[in-house]
């Protein structure tokens, strides 16, 4: 008998999904890794350079002492009982370990929490974005999750019916988005930002789409804003983020705000505003808007990746439905408990006048700045490439440049059965061990070519990846002239 379990008769919308920035181009660059610990020197390079996905600390970046002295405190209460426990850790993190394990029914790390999360951990996530905003906050709006990406997809199963319910999504977009609308089985509605002028985002554009989909018979429930910009780094100008605010309004659309790199801004004539503060101060209240906020520890400085916390904070939503918002979590129990720590942490870092705080402060502002120096170098170095332009990284962790491909290229690429940028990718792999995602994995406007390059690695390697990526292009344009 044939097998009972076979692609043919799995679930579509499974088959439907995909998700670029772990895909085919990341699968060959482990084989070749497994490759080069087997058969050192069989290749024209002696490691891979993951620079496809936003991993901070696989890339050798330290995380920050006072989380982690914190963390190790809260996981394990005995050494608060040791005497040399004050000569190994500092007295701030001493104390606020001791204040969040008060926080824990039974102060215990590996016990079950409250659906939302740890009631006492949500009133520091509050007291952070209240700090932050201006504005109140409420721990009843907050749900802690294991990053961001189960909030989107509790949004995304909650709004979509079936294929007529649209979510419009920037383009190009980080690929959640794609994959949750095709996992639950909607409709992806999507609205370019506007390259010439570092990746705007335009509300007539939008308005365009909207009705565009609205006249083919889509329900658009939603609308996404990742600020700061992946794969694009861009930051979003205050007067354009009330103009997307009174949009949604008008349109009846939840607003979904990804925010998860508001602590990653590179430029001094751009600053981060959350959505909620925007919402605010244009005087909407709990009656005019929903609005989901999302924010996660896998980003800014901290890049605790693995440690899977973040959380969404909820406001504009009724009691009715946010008792099935509720139901949802529950199915899923609870967050882990370290990610739900580590959120009310970056929430409520060390102040000054704290112990810590010199050290932690030294911590944040040399990687940040660090950040800063990588995402320039490799802006300057693109733009000098025969072919390639990129806009600033004013944020975010990424720089997603446009390659004008010689046509003799693109005939190799469909020759092949691959996306041009996909193709060149492969090839950069192949020659110099770099790996980057192509722009297709994202979207793009149909006829431009494109991939998204982090700024992640180790600052010491910048000018090694350079000179690399240099004589790759180089040698693949001389390969393809037309």
């Amino acid at each position: 008998m044939a097998a009972t379990v076979a692609v043919e008769n799995l679930n579509p919308k499974v088959l439907k999904c995909e998700y670029a920035v772990r895909g085919e181009i990341v699968i060959h660059a482990q084989r070749l890794q497994q490759q080069l610990l087997t058969q050192p020197g069989s290749l024209p390079f002696d490691e891979i350079l993951y620079c496809n996905i936003g991993n901070p600390q696989s890339l050798g970046q330290q995380p920050v002492t006072f989380f982690r002295e914190v963390l190790a405190l809260c996981d394990h209460p005995y050494l608060l009982q040791r005497e040399e426990i004050k000569s190994l850790f500092s007295a701030d993190s001493i104390s606020r370990a001791k204040q969040i394990l008060a926080l824990i029914p039974g102060k215990a790390t590996g016990a079950y929490s409250h659906s939302q999360g740890i009631k006492g951990l949500r009133d520091a996530i509050t007291a952070g974005i209240t700090s932050r905003d201006g504005f109140p906050a409420n721990a009843d709006d907050i749900f802690l999750t294991d990053g961001a990406s189960p909030g989107v997809h509790l949004m995304m199963q909650l709004l979509i019916r079936n294929e007529n319910d649209g979510i419009l999504v920037p383009i190009p977009q980080y690929p959640l988005y794609s994959a949750s609308i095709a996992l639950h089985g909607g409709a992806l509605v999507p609205y370019y930002l506007n390259e010439s002028t570092g990746w705007g985002l335009e509300i007539s554009d939008v308005k365009k789409q909207l009705e565009d989909a609205r006249s083919k018979g889509i329900d658009v429930r939603a609308l996404v804003v990742i600020n700061p910009g992946n794969p694009t780094g861009q930051v979003l100008a205050e007067e354009n983020q009330y103009d997307i605010v009174k949009f949604c309004k008008n349109e009846g659309l939840v607003l979904l705000a990804d925010e998860v790199y508001q602590e990653n801004v590179y430029v001094d004539n751009k600053k981060f505003h959350s959505f909620k503060k925007i919402v605010r101060s244009l005087g909407y209240g709990e009656e005019d808007l929903p609005l989901v906020s999302y924010q996660s520890v896998s980003k800014g400085y901290y890049g605790e990746c693995g440690k899977r916390g973040g959380y969404m904070e909820i406001t504009g939503f009724s009691a009715p439905v946010r008792e099935q918002i509720y139901k949802i979590a529950s199915v899923n129990l609870c967050s882990n408990i370290t990610g739900q720590i580590l959120a009310s942490l970056i929430m409520n870092p060390p102040k000054a006048g704290d112990e810590s705080y010199a050290s932690y402060k030294a911590e944040k502002d040399g990687i940040i700045a660090s950040l800063t120096r990588r995402a320039k170098a490799l802006e300057d170095a693109f733009n000098k490439l025969e072919g390639i332009t990129c806009n600033e990284a004013e944020g975010a962790m990424y720089l997603f440049p446009q390659i004008v491909l010689p046509q003799k290229a693109i005939e190799a690429a469909n020759a092949a059965n691959k996306a041009p940028d996909a193709f060149y990718a492969l090839r950069l792999l192949e020659s110099t061990g770099i790996v980057v995602v192509p722009g297709s994995g994202f979207g793009q406007v149909p006829g431009t070519w494109h991939f998204r390059c982090t700024i992640l690695p180790q600052e010491e390697k910048i000018p090694a990846i350079i000179s690399r990526f240099k004589v790759f292009h180089e040698a693949f344009m001389a390969e393809y002239r037309d």
